[in-house]
C-alpha cells in the first residue's frame, strides 16, 4: 500500500510538470489555445526591413496585437502586414502605423498613432497612413558620401 501511495506521488508530480512544460511552451511561442479575442487589420509599407511575424502591435507604448502576416503584394510591390489587435481597442480610420525601432539596434514594432475620426476601423479593413521603417545603414552611407540633405 506505501508503495501505491510512493507512485500515485510520483505519477501526479510527473503530470503536474508535464503540463507546466506544456503551459511555458505555449505562452513562449505566444500562441492562443481558447478564444481568438483579436480582429485583423491590414497595412501597406513601401519598406517592413527587419519587421517580423509575431512582432508588437502598440499604441502609446502599450501593446495592442501581433503582427500575424507579411506578404508581398505583387500588384503595388508593397508589404502588407496582417495585425491582429485586441478586440477591446479601437482604432480610428484615420490612425497612421508607423514601422519603428526598440532601442538603438533593437527589434522592430508596428506602432499606431490614433486618429480623430469618429468612425471606428472593422475586421479586415487597412490602414491608409503608413509610415515605413528607417534604414540606419542607408542613412550612415549617405552621411559618409555626403549626400544626406
Amino acid at each position: 500500500m506505501r508503495s501505491f501511495k510512493l507512485e500515485l506521488a510520483v505519477g501526479t508530480f510527473v503530470l503536474l510538470g508535464v503540463l507546466s512544460l506544456a503551459w511555458l511552451s505555449v505562452r513562449m511561442a505566444r500562441m492562443e489555445l481558447v478564444g481568438d479575442g483579436y480582429y485583423p487589420l491590414v497595412a501597406n509599407f513601401s519598406s517592413i526591413s527587419g519587421l517580423k511575424k509575431g512582432a508588437n502591435v502598440e499604441i502609446a507604448g502599450v501593446e495592442v496585437g501581433r503582427v500575424d502576416d507579411i506578404i508581398l503584394d505583387t500588384k503595388d510591390f508593397e508589404a502588407k502586414v496582417t495585425m491582429k489587435i485586441n478586440s477591446s481597442i479601437p482604432v480610428q480610420e484615420d490612425a497612421i502605423a508607423s514601422i519603428r525601432t526598440k532601442g538603438l539596434i533593437g527589434d522592430r514594432y508596428i506602432k499606431i498613432s490614433p486618429g480623430a475620426s469618429e468612425r471606428l476601423m472593422k475586421a479586415g479593413e487597412r490602414i491608409i497612413q503608413t509610415e515605413p521603417a528607417i534604414n540606419i545603414e542607408e542613412l550612415i552611407s549617405q552621411f559618409i558620401h555626403g549626400s544626406v540633405k
